[in-house]
């Protein structure tokens, strides 16, 4: 069945409740303190089922103490069935009201002309010359005005039939491309069923089993029935009034404004950019930083707006920063309205940019406005400008807009056709990540400076260890992309990777007679030396050079492997090594302990064990308890691992 949600809108006392009970047969009142007021005081539903159309209404106040209430229901219509009685005409709250729906971005409006038997036929001509001057400066001015009678039943035929073309062009449907979102605007205790909470399904669909999160918060509730008017079904869609029976919250965590979806496909926010329209009659300019009552959907929550472009006048619109004092769930495109606390008053609304806005100046703030001011496309692309060289997730991008991710394949894709962004492919910790150009080529102008600087300090190295490297070109979150940039860097021949170093292409360490003279002293020092050699540090003044020079060389022969770094910093010849374990393999020892090694060889402690540990790791030796056991690869040594296993 095809589905649209109507939002009756006017002033107290004008008769909507009355009139929906008209159309529908049902009475929305369903508190004892309406019934004897007389007035509506919180949101009341019902339906209507004709001609394959499901029109569902949402009956909100009228008073303007019960605005709040009524702004709770506003979100998520197609149509506003707007009730000015004839008796009256337009009153305050017809305006109000009038004015909301406008800023909400409501399709369609259809006019019930409510009283139509307690006037004379010239009042009721004047009552439709005032709604037609009252409609002809919004984007209802070709709206239908249909004058009713809810006690005669007069016109109730005739605003059915209006309902049912203006359902025809403005039917619910679900949108595959957006995740299900349910804002909640009442939660009771059921005798025998539980937690039940009800709302307009925005967006989606839900289905008996479906497990949905509650934000804020991001408790889990799994949904153990669902009801659409009453009656049970076994899947709500889009556009419906939908009660779903809960497991899993506490009915004190279900207060309204709290919003249901499915997994992590929204989030909560409390910074936002939007474009506000103040209203023309609003009594001063906003000028700066001014508090608020925000409301989205059902959330209702204080905050402060400031505007971006300078003074906003009455009736003008503008790019507004909005500051909350409690998260609510938004994606760009909510509509959303701005109240006054004290003296309560709508001041005006608009449409969100951005639900997650970090502060701008300058430049960066008016790039910012123009690009969030455009298109998705736009839009996509500075967030991903804005995620710097860590670039940005497809899931985030997809939150921040209320969509699916598959939904974004399409402008993702014109984006990277025209080379306005890169795609990151997924690698070890991170998935598929968005950049644009001018980040990587961040990236590429520090690594080409910073390698050129290494180099100049480390001319002898092979090359700049790949840790070092990732740590200097990508700071913070970037390095889960390092895999990505040295792939990118290498094939744009920036620089070159081999094994753990990372060097500048066609570079080589080449000596220079002085330094390759040096290079035979220090290793005839060190060959000399034996298994206790003197530390580098001892050896400037010994060769005649500088500290900085000697330094540098070393490194030269422990990156060529003629010399072994050792633990805690002690270094050796590695032709000293071999000859050692050269002896150890050709020996008669099988076992020994730390002892034997260093009364066999002469060595204090501080030489036996970073030695012994050298050739653990080497797999010389292996240590077992106390002992080491010599490994050897030939049938003896076979036999000597068998006996100690």
């Amino acid at each position: 069945m095809r589905r649209v949600i109507v939002g009756t809108a006017g002033h107290i006392d004008h008769g909507k409740t009355r009139l929906v009970e008209a159309l529908t047969g049902i009475d929305c009142d369903r508190w004892a303190e309406e019934k004897s007021r007389g007035i509506t005081i919180d949101l009341g539903f019902a339906h209507l089922e004709t001609s394959g159309f499901q029109i569902g209404f949402v009956d909100v106040p009228g008073h303007e103490r019960f605005l709040h209430n009524a702004l709770a229901g506003l979100g998520g219509i197609r149509i506003v069935l707007l009730v000015v009685a004839a008796d009256e005409g337009v009153k305050p709250q017809t305006r109000e009201h009038l004015a909301i729906c406008t800023l909400l971005g409501i399709p369609a409006c259809v006019v019930a002309l409510s009283k139509k038997d307690a006037v004379t036929p010239d009042l009721l001509d004047l009552a439709q010359l005032e709604v037609d001057e009252l409609l002809s400066s919004t984007p209802y001015a070709e709206s239908s005005v249909i004058a009713v009678s809810s006690v005669t039943g007069d016109g109730i035929e005739d605003l059915k039939a209006g309902l049912l073309r203006l359902a025809e062009r403005h039917e619910a449907s679900v949108d595959p491309q957006r995740p299900t979102r349910l804002p909640i605007d009442r939660a009771f205790h059921l005798k025998g069923r539980g937690v039940v909470v009800t709302g307009t399904l925005i967006s989606g669909t839900v289905q008996p089993g479906d497990e949905l999160v509650l934000l804020p918060g991001k408790q889990r509730a799994r949904v153990r029935s669902v009801q659409v008017h009453g009656i049970s079904r076994t899947e709500a869609q889009a556009g419906e009034r939908t009660a779903l029976q809960l497991t899993g919250p506490e009915l004190g965590a279900l207060a309204r404004g709290v919003q249901l979806s499915t997994g992590d496909r929204l989030e909560t926010t409390t910074r936002l950019l939007g474009r506000f329209t103040l209203l023309p009659d609003a009594a001063k300019p906003i000028k700066g930083s001014t508090q608020i009552r925000f409301h989205l959907y059902a959330s209702e929550v204080l905050g402060r707006l400031r505007p971006l472009d300078g003074p906003l006048e009455p009736g003008a619109t503008g790019s507004v920063e909005i500051r909350l004092a409690q998260p609510v769930v938004a994606v760009r495109e909510d509509r959303f309205i701005v109240r006054r606390p004290s003296p309560a008053a709508t001041l005006g609304g608009g449409e969100i940019l951005d639900p997650r806005w970090p502060r701008r100046r300058g430049a960066a703030l008016a790039r910012a406005i123009e690009s969030l001011s455009g298109g998705t496309e736009e839009a996509i692309q500075l967030w991903i400008e804005e995620a710097g060289e860590a670039g940005i997730d497809t899931d985030s991008l997809a939150r921040r807009l209320g969509r699916l991710p598959d939904a974004l394949s399409q402008p993702l894709a014109i984006l990277s056709d025209d080379q306005k962004i890169l795609r990151a492919p997924p690698g070890q910790g991170h998935g598929e990540r968005w950049l644009t150009p001018a980040a990587f080529r961040r990236v590429a102008s520090r690594a080409e400076k910073s390698l050129k600087q290494y180099f100049r300090e480390h001319r002898l190295a092979r090359g700049m260890p790949k840790a070092e490297a990732v740590d200097r070109l990508l700071p913070g979150r970037s390095a889960q992309l390092a895999d990505v940039y040295l792939d990118w860097l290498r094939s744009q021949k920036v620089l070159t990777v081999q094994g753990d170093r990372v060097n500048l292409p066609g570079r080589s360490a080449e000596l220079t007679t002085e330094e390759s003279r040096l290079e035979r002293q220090i290793l005839e020092v060190y060959e000399a030396a034996g298994l206790e050699p003197p530390a580098p540090s001892s050896l400037p003044d010994e060769l005649d050079t500088k500290p900085q020079i000697l330094e540098g060389m070393v490194r030269y022969l422990l990156d060529k492997g003629k010399l072994a770094r050792l633990s805690g910093g002690l270094v050796i010849a590695s032709a000293t090594i071999d000859r050692l374990r050269s002896e150890l393999q050709s020996g008669t020892w099988d076992r020994f302990s730390v002892g034997d090694f260093k009364k066999k060889y002469g060595l204090t402690r501080k030489w036996a064990i970073p030695i012994l540990e050298h050739l653990d790791s080497q797999g010389v030796t292996r240590r077992v308890g106390d002992e080491r056991l010599v490994v050897r690869r030939d049938t003896s040594s076979d036999r000597a691992e068998n006996k100690l296993a």
